[in-house]
């Protein structure tokens, strides 16, 4: 009887090993498909910025433009 206890214990602890394997296994594959989801998140960020134009540069340009026009009728006006 003491052997088939000791096979029943063994059996028993492989179990409860498997179990907290199946438990690491799951968090393992759930952060492994977060990281996959941030990752293509990121590329695609990343894409979107370089091929948006930069509006902001262009409004400068026109702002620019404008104040020089501003200024040179100022100095028209004095002379």
């Amino acid at each position: 009887m003491n052997k088939i206890d000791e096979l029943l214990a063994l059996l028993q602890k492989k179990e409860k090993e498997e179990e907290t394997c199946k438990c690491k296994n799951t968090i393992l594959w759930i952060l492994a498909i977060v990281g996959a989801v941030a990752a293509v998140a990121g590329i695609a960020y990343a894409v979107y910025r370089f091929f948006t134009p930069d509006y902001l540069e262009d409004f400068e340009d026109d702002f620019e433009d404008d104040l020089d026009e501003y200024f040179e009728d100022e100095d028209g006006e004095e002379n």
